[in-house]
């Protein structure tokens, strides 16, 4: 197949030969062949000597690689790809575990590519058109990999892809079909998962580890989940052995969603009894409780999705820790979190100490967090490293 040709201006060549999977507009010398947006082009130095394959899109984003050598992406490709990647996944994977990410885009070299597996449903999200194109010949490579273990898979890929194209698709089960919400086990913890109307892919895989870890710290204790959405760490902390737990949320399907995550691990049992929910907007919430928690999880969706938003997204994350430290007693604990691309380790460290420094709190750095293993990132591309959490211990 004679692919159209993307040359890249001398010198632009080097960073795609550390691997970098992105090709700017302002590396590029010149295209053969007329690309559209979603084609499957081949970007060449200024000598025409080859250096990867990519989905063209008109934007400062201008190939997005998926192979550093010569390919043609049909399902034979696709079906190793996925291969090796669950060979990996599979050796990390924790015991009692069934929903994990198979595939996280940059990271496993399927730029613009995400699929999170839910005990036997693929949900797949992508990120570009050419991404979304390949669906047809991933879904069967998804059916080769996993076989009868596989039940369905669902594209939500209407909210992750550019506006004008969007409009033309739906969401839909691309195989099989599977009632919603769909039951999961993450380390022995049950959980019910909505990828159609739910967040994202339907759950937060990426806050796993950081969950166990605030097992360790919340036997009896009083622990409040910020912006809880399905109630992850309020579960946890639960069977680890909390005295109270308050999960809160601005929406109300979130804390009925997490209200039947308790349910169903705990029935109603007295652990069930010792768990509140409120729909509440988390700053007033903390502005009208003046009590404190010994351990608080702040984990607020994304408040920067672009450099032009940074600042106003430094002034929240800065206004909400204060808050959150104002509400944590003498020798208590706070996870704190930050999933904005844009906003950087460095970043989100110096903001956590204005807002200690505001709050008027000696406070104490005890871990370090970021995404699991089944997130990785590829160390050419740290921009897929997103996730940035502290825990802290406060005096």
């Amino acid at each position: 197949m004679n692919l159209p040709k993307i040359y890249l201006r001398p010198g632009r060549e080097e960073a795609i030969r550390r691997f970098h999977p992105w090709v700017f507009s302002g590396a590029v010398s010149r295209t053969e062949g007329d690309p559209q947006d979603g084609d499957v082009v081949e970007v060449l130095d200024k000598k025409g000597t080859y250096l990867a394959t990519g989905h063209f899109h008109n934007g400062s984003i201008l190939v997005r690689i998926f192979s550093f050598e010569p390919v043609i992406p049909d399902v034979a490709y696709w079906t190793a790809k996925l291969a090796n990647i669950r060979r990996i996944r599979t050796a990390l994977l924790p015991p009692h575990t069934n929903c994990f990410r198979l595939v996280h885009g940059e990271g496993d070299g399927c730029t613009g590519l995400i699929i999170d597996l839910y005990n036997g449903v693929a949900v797949l999200q992508a990120h570009s058109i050419g991404m979304h194109r390949e669906r047809s010949l991933i879904t069967e490579a998804l059916k080769n990999v996993f076989g009868n273990e596989l039940l369905a898979v669902y594209d939500k890929s209407a909210e992750t892809l550019p506006d004008d194209y969007a409009a033309t698709i739906q969401n839909a089960y691309r195989y099989g079909c599977t009632d919603v919400p769909h039951e999961v086990e993450e380390n022995g913890h049950r959980f019910l998962v909505d990828w159609i109307s739910g967040q994202k892919t339907g759950f937060f895989l990426d806050q796993r580890d950081n969950r166990k870890l605030l097992a360790h710290y919340s036997a009896g204790k009083k622990v409040l989940n910020a912006f809880c959405y399905s109630g992850g760490f309020s579960v946890y902390a639960l069977k680890a052995g909390a005295a109270l737990v308050h999960s809160v949320d601005a929406s109300q399907k979130a804390i009925d969603l997490t209200n039947r995550n308790v349910t169903l691990n705990f029935g109603d049992s007295p652990v069930a009894e010792r768990h509140q929910a409120y729909a509440d907007d988390v700053m007033k919430y903390l502005h009208a409780h003046d009590e404190p928690y010994d351990v608080m999880v702040l984990d607020p969706p994304a408040y920067a999705k672009s450099l032009s938003a940074r600042h106003r997204a430094v002034q929240g994350y800065k206004r909400l820790n204060a808050e959150g430290l104002r509400r944590i007693a003498k020798g208590g604990i706070l996870f704190t979190f930050s999933c904005s691309q844009v906003i950087d380790r460095e970043l989100f460290y110096n903001t956590i100490v204005a807002a200690a420094i505001e709050a008027g709190r000696q406070v104490r750095v005890l871990h370090h967090l970021s995404q699991p293993a089944d997130h990785p990132v590829n160390l050419f591309h740290p921009e897929g490293g997103y996730l940035k959490g502290l825990v802290l211990w406060v005096e």
